[in-house]
C-alpha cells in the first residue's frame, strides 16, 4: 500500500464493495522457504461479530494448496484501473511521472473449507459472476451431468482468508491541486481513471 496517508482507505465497507467489485485477486504467501502467488475469484464474507473472510478456491496443482491443510499467512490484493500520469498533464512546473490505481488489500490466516462451504463458495462465485452478465439466464450447475459436478470438485481445493487487516489506496492524485488534478482528468479522456477521479 501506498504510504501517504492521502492516498489510505480504510472504511471497511468502501474497501468490502470495491473487492466485490473487483473480485479476482492476487494471493501472495511465503511458505515453505519459498514466495509463491495463486490468483483466484473470491467471494466476500460477512461473518459473525464483525469478522471478514474472502472465500476462495485453487486448483490441487496450484503450488500453494499443498499447505491449505496446515495453513498459511497470505496477503490477497484486488486490483482496478490504473494509468500513468505525465507531468506534463499538471500545467505546473517540477512535477515527475507517477502512476494512479486503486487497489486494495486484505492479510490473514488461509485454511481450509468444510466441505459444505465449499459448495456454497462454487454455487456463490458462479450466481455472483453470472449476475454480471444479465440478463442472460444464469447458469447453475443443474446443467451439469449427475456426478459430473462433485468429480471436478476433487481437482480444487476450498480456502478461506479470515481477514486480519484491510486496507486500500485510491491514489487519484489527491495531493494535487484542483488546476493540476482537472489537467489530468482532461488528458485522460474516458479512461476509467478519469471517472475516479472525477467521482
Amino acid at each position: 500500500m501506498h504510504p501517504a496517508k492521502s492516498f489510505r482507505i480504510e472504511d471497511r465497507q468502501t474497501l468490502l464493495a470495491f473487492v466485490r467489485s473487483h473480485p479476482f485477486v492476487t494471493i501472495a504467501a511465503a511458505v515453505g522457504g519459498r514466495p509463491f502467488t495463486a490468483q483466484a475469484p473470491v467471494a466476500v464474507r460477512e461473518l459473525d461479530f464483525g469478522e471478514v473472510a474472502l472465500d476462495f478456491h485453487l486448483s490441487r496443482g496450484n503450488a500453494l494448496a499443498p499447505y491449505v491443510v496446515q495453513g498459511f499467512r497470505a496477503v490477497a490484493l484486488a486490483t482496478g484501473p490504473d494509468a500513468y500520469v505525465s507531468p506534463d498533464w499538471y500545467g505546473s512546473d517540477d512535477q515527475v511521472p507517477t502512476w494512479n490505481y486503486v487497489s486494495a488489500e486484505a492479510e490473514g490466516l488461509v485454511a481450509p473449507l468444510s466441505e459444505v462451504e465449499f459448495v456454497a463458495l462454487l454455487d456463490d462465485l458462479s450466481a455472483q459472476e453470472e449476475a454480471r452478465l444479465a440478463p442472460k439466464t444464469p447458469w447453475t450447475r443443474d446443467k451439469m451431468s449427475p456426478g459430473r459436478f462433485e468429480a471436478m470438485m476433487r481437482g480444487i481445493i476450498g480456502c478461506r482468508l479470515t481477514v486480519e487487516r484491510l486496507e486500500g489506496t485510491f491514489k487519484l492524485s489527491q495531493n494535487k491541486s484542483e488546476a493540476e488534478r482537472a489537467g489530468v482528468v482532461a488528458a485522460l479522456g474516458d479512461h476509467p481513471v478519469a471517472g475516479l477521479m472525477r467521482g
